[in-house]
């Protein structure tokens, strides 16, 4: 191995010795406390440690570096105390998810470290919009995100690089080519020879270095963050490497060659820099004694500190509270008098329009909404008002845009992802119900963004632009939804959405677009997140419902002569309001609950099971269900018809009433 040392003084390559050493030594460490059951699961990166080292030295303190479970040198070279690293393995309190989870998996702003999740691959996104977020700032900043050979295979590698490539973002994409994605080779993860050639595919920039050379990474990644804070653009680093242990330790390296391991022995990037240094006369036996000595004594120290704290003691209410960002709502109210009538989808435009004049630093991001203005106009006219930075059409990418809006709200953005059909979310589902659920729960980081859900049938589309997908979110803790039935509570809502901290589902009835209108304020108001309300008030029966339900509930008792309802509108299903609907059940004693979405597992089945649980003893009847068929939603409309519960809900309600 060959190292250059030209424009080193002898400080920053015996600085650069102390870094890549105290990674090593941790882990060293780790491995003897992994086997006496004081930690329970060790990821090592013995072997790779000069990438870590040589990119978190390389970029600027205060400039985002996003890590994954092999990169130690990433959290010692940004002088994480290890009293608060060692707790975290151990879980405990003052780690930095509180016990909540292990490794690697944490980030922290205050360091400008965003931790990865278990997945691999959505880090990319998030790195995106960190630099997103500088470029709009007009910062000189660089981003530096890893990720390794086999989670090259996922989806959200491509999307990653394609939305920074076509975006002019300044980061670059390490990529740690250890040769296997756990026990698969190379060659049966891809076809292609490097990561390199990946490079003029996607339009940007790729560079090969020999990932064990510390000083060939530091200089090569010093050099790129130069280059692309001055001209924001993405680049590839390949950093060829080999891990010398487990994919994790349980899993050994069995699979590995024999001849392949001793080959990658000798170009160990500890030893071979260490009698780079020596043979340099920098270095010396003594020097080395007394660099491990204190690295000793440092981890030792931090070890006695983070073994003297207990576990955490667990508290519901703490856990429960901390799942969301700590946000108090204030209601506005309009400033003025002056109502217009607005359609539905008329409602949503002017919510989003007045939240873009409220919060500067709000961005809103997908497919065909700049110029086109969106598939159903909602954002028709915003470039003009507000330009291509902050009204952003993206490439056909879900989860890349999701995590970006999650990038952007971790560096001061507030985000808002419209899915094109609500149906689509599926291709962003992994970054919605893992990344923005739960990263305020994990590290105490607020996930604000907002995507936009247009939803539901009644309009032909068939299966793939029909679907009403909310029950896939409302089992998932940490996120919030609001499904409004009409104009003034979809405005009122989707600015109280946006003002809020935390990640929000908005869904967005398509028929009511432009089949519903009603007058509303002209000024910027918000609606009390949380709290349903009476969309009819009636003595014989309640109805819960929302959306399009509301609509059909009015439509069903109107027809019913003699009979009275209170209907019961939650507009929020997380959190939904249990005060409301328990006070209407005690009032009327028989219960309905209804919804476009599917009966099995459906919200209904929540609902109901909590009436009969905590309502049992006022009711007089059972609690019934009525939803649409347990099928995919068909596109032909008698079909459609048959599928959606509207024309069984008349006979349903005669039924609960006569019990």
């Amino acid at each position: 191995m060959r190292f250059k040392k030209t424009g080193y003084s002898e400080k920053e390559l015996l600085h650069l010795y102390e870094q890549i050493l105290r990674p090593r030594m941790i882990e060293e460490k780790m491995l003897i406390l992994l086997r006496q059951g004081k930690i329970s699961k060790w990821f090592s990166g013995i072997g790779q440690e000069a990438v870590s080292v040589g990119a978190v030295s390389a970029i600027d303190q205060d400039e985002f570096i996003l890590p994954m479970h092999r990169n130690l040198g990433v959290f010692t070279g940004r002088n994480i105390p290890y009293s608060r690293l060692f707790a975290q393995f151990q879980g405990k309190m003052s780690g930095f998810t509180k016990g909540r989870d292990r490794s690697f998996h944490f980030g922290t702003k205050e360091h400008h470290i965003v931790g990865m999740i278990s997945h691999l691959g959505p880090q990319m996104a998030l790195a995106d919009g960190i630099a997103l977020a500088n470029k709009l700032k007009e910062e000189k900043k660089a981003t530096l995100v890893f990720t390794g050979d086999g989670a090259s295979s996922e989806g959200d590698f491509h999307e990653a690089l394609n939305v920074a490539a076509v975006w002019d973002l300044p980061v670059i994409f390490v990529i740690e080519n250890n040769g296997y994605g756990l026990s698969t080779p190379s060659e049966e993860q891809f076809r292609f020879k490097h990561f390199i050639d990946k490079g003029p595919a996607y339009g940007i920039k790729a560079v090969q270095v020999d990932g064990n050379n510390l000083l060939e990474v530091h200089r090569t990644i010093k050099e790129l963050a130069n280059e692309i804070r001055q001209d924001p653009k993405p680049v590839i680093l390949e950093a060829m490497t080999f891990r010398m242990r487990g994919h994790e330790e349980a899993s050994g390296t069995k699979y590995v060659p024999k001849k392949l391991m001793e080959h990658w022995a000798k170009k160990d990037p500890v030893d071979n820099y260490e009698q780079y240094l020596i043979k340099q006369g920098i270095l010396n036996e003594e020097s080395i004694t007394e660099i491990r000595k204190t690295i000793k004594k440092d981890i030792e120290e931090g070890l006695k500190t983070a073994y003297a704290e207990n576990l955490p003691e667990a508290n519901t209410s703490t856990e429960i509270d901390n799942t969301f960002s700590p946000f108090d709502q204030v209601v506005h109210s309009p400033v003025s008098e002056a109502n217009s009538d607005k359609r539905f989808v008329d409602a949503i435009s002017d919510g989003l329009k007045q939240s873009m004049e409220k919060h500067p630093n709000l961005v809103i991001m997908g497919q065909d909404i700049a110029d086109y203005g969106g598939v159903f106009k909602v954002t028709e006219g915003f470039i003009d008002l507000f330009g291509k930075d902050r009204v952003r059409n993206t490439p056909l990418c879900e989860s890349a845009i999701i995590g970006t809006g999650l990038g952007l709200c971790i560096n001061g953005y507030k985000a808002v992802v419209e899915m094109q059909f609500g149906d689509f979310v599926t291709c962003g589902f992994n970054q919605i119900v893992n990344n923005l659920a739960k990263i305020h729960y994990r590290w105490g980081q607020n996930a604000d963004v907002v995507v936009r859900m247009p939803t539901g049938a009644g309009v032909g589309a068939g299966p793939f632009h029909s679907q009403s997908n909310e029950a896939w979110f409302f089992h998932t803790p940490g996120l919030k939804i609001v499904y409004p039935s009409n104009a003034h509570d979809a405005k009122g809502m989707l600015s109280a959405a946006i003002e809020e901290p935390n990640p929000y589902l908005f869904f967005e009835h398509k028929a009511l677009y432009r089949s519903h209108s009603q007058e509303i304020p002209d000024d910027y108001y918000t609606i009390p997140i949380g709290k349903a309300a009476l969309a009819s008030s009636g003595e014989d029966l309640t109805i819960v419902t929302y959306g399009m339900g509301v609509h059909w509930a009015l439509e069903a008792i109107s027809s019913l002569e003699g009979i009275s309802a209170d209907i019961v509108d939650l507009r929020t299903l997380l959190p939904w309001d249990k005060e409301s609907v328990e006070q209407s059940v005690k009032k009327t004693n028989k219960v309905l609950v209804l919804h476009e979405d599917t009966l099995i597992g459906g919200i209904g089945a929540e609902i109901a099971a909590w009436i009969s649980e905590h309502c049992f003893e006022h009711l007089d009847a059972p609690v019934v269900r009525e939803a649409s068929l347990d099928t995919p939603v068909p596109f032909s409309k008698p079909l459609e018809e048959n599928f959606l519960p509207q024309k069984r809900l008349v006979e349903k309600l005669k039924r609960l009433i006569e019990y």
